[in-house]
């Protein structure tokens, strides 16, 4: 699998691709719109693509599931055994659309990143994983001073009941620190930096097969590209694992924090 990078000229020594290359150099899909560039496509086909799977899956369920309505349900019930329940338990089922959705949103976004020809996680790009999670932080704190009230969620959320009050003297500010800052920042920037690294490995690997079989064809070279080749084809298996992993964290996290603003107790 050739990453859609740019290669380096025949004169020029064999290089890895810049990140600059790989995930900021893209040239506006409609001159003059600046902001309309190959991740924001792809961001705009996977939203489509999970439209459509979803609408194709449940639009007109049958009694007895096949095709898409077959594994649009075992997608269902996997989020809602793995994800939801366990942190929202009885309001598991009115979250679920927002918890599915995320899930598959994801998934495609991350499943970019191996499909031929496009060759683009968009979670890879810190924005839009950055604004999920934002939204998933503010729906977090609304829901919290909803339940719970704006003083009684600050005050549950930095001072746990039942602990020595010389405790709360360390432990509120990591509380607030950990629920108000660290949680939402990590939130995205788990899912970026996996998809990131992952595209470079992918890219790396097989730039070393595509120079050294093609560009520099020796001997020498030819094994060379054939381990560039190999590892591809591995890290491509093992990318796509973690781009699944990714997005069932990312869902289940957000499972997570908006349980504890419903259910402080817990």
């Amino acid at each position: 699998m050739i990453a859609l990078t740019v290669l380096a000229p025949p004169e020029d020594q064999f290089r890895a691709p810049s990140p600059d290359e790989l995930f900021n150099s893209f040239t506006p899909i409609i001159p003059g719109v600046d902001w309309f560039t190959k991740p924001v496509l792809l961001a705009i086909l996977s939203a489509v693509l999970v439209i459509g799977f979803c609408w194709a899956g449940f639009a007109n369920p049958k009694i007895v599931p096949k095709g898409l309505q077959n594994v649009a349900e075992y997608g269902y019930m996997f989020v809602r055994d793995q994800v939801a329940r366990p942190f929202l338990g009885k309001d598991a089922d009115r979250w679920m659309g927002l918890l599915l959705t995320l899930f598959f949103l994801v998934l495609v976004w991350n499943l970019m990143g191996v499909v031929p020809v496009l060759q683009f996680p968009v979670a890879s790009h810190i924005a839009f994983p950055a604004v999920l999670a934002g939204s998933i932080y503010v729906l977090k704190v609304y829901l919290g001073m909803k339940h719970q009230g704006p003083i009684g969620y600050f005050k549950n959320m930095m001072f746990p009941p039942g602990l020595p009050k010389p405790i709360y003297l360390l432990l509120s500010p990591i509380e607030f620190l950990s629920n108000l800052i660290i949680a939402p920042f990590t939130h995205a920037v788990r899912l970026f930096a996996n998809m990131f690294a992952g595209h470079m490995l992918l890219a790396f690997f097989s730039m070393v097969g595509f120079w050294f079989l093609f560009e520099k064809l020796t001997p020498l070279g030819a094994g060379v590209g054939v381990i560039g080749v190999v590892m591809t084809i591995i890290f491509t298996a093992f990318e796509m694992f973690i781009q699944f992993l990714q997005a069932f964290l990312f869902a289940m996290l957000a499972s997570m924090y908006i349980g504890n603003a419903l259910h402080p107790d817990h």
